[in-house]
């Protein structure tokens, strides 16, 4: 075979190898359709459901108040029955931090109220701690007589005034 001839061949080999195996495309495996969207569906309706919970949670530990007797700061069992659900919310969310509130009604000198609701918000505290949550998630404060519920000056208004009361911490 001559030169020329043996130049052709080599070249028109080189072309159809070139062509047919250099620029293989890459096989992607295919994923059945609709795969990827029922994960992130399940993800998603996991991360919901989370969320939900959380919220449940958190308006478990805000909604329900305890309550105390006139110049008072001793649990009434009801309280402790109030007290034990926060407890139970809280060991299971340990991500929530909760500040405990003492309040009083207007009577008294306002020393004197801000020390009760100082033992009221610490008589709550201590059953949450006793109850197993961790110190940690709970701040107290005592507002005394400056943050009534409801005003008044008959014995209906007092009683809802004399409370303990519980706002989630940011």
């Amino acid at each position: 075979m001559n030169t020329a001839k043996r130049f052709g061949l080599v070249l028109t080999l080189a072309l159809v190898l070139a062509t047919g195996f250099g620029c293989a495309k890459k096989q992607v495996a295919a994923t059945p359709e609709g795969t990827s969207a029922p994960m992130a569906t399940e993800d998603d309706a996991a991360r919901r459901a989370q969320l939900e919970a959380l919220a449940r949670a958190q308006q478990i530990i805000t909604d329900a108040k305890v309550y105390f007797d006139f110049d008072k700061f001793d649990l009434k069992a009801e309280s402790k029955e109030v007290l034990k659900q926060k407890a139970d919310v809280l060991k299971k969310f340990p991500s929530i931090r909760v500040l405990v509130e003492g309040h009083c009604d207007e009577r008294g000198t306002q020393e004197y109220n801000l020390a009760l609701g100082e033992r009221r918000a610490r008589a709550a505290y201590e059953y949450l701690v006793m109850s197993g949550v961790n110190a940690g998630q709970l701040e107290m404060i005592s507002y005394g007589e400056e943050r009534p519920a409801v005003e008044g000056h008959t014995e209906a208004a007092w009683s809802k005034n004399r409370r303990g009361e519980f706002k989630i911490i940011k």
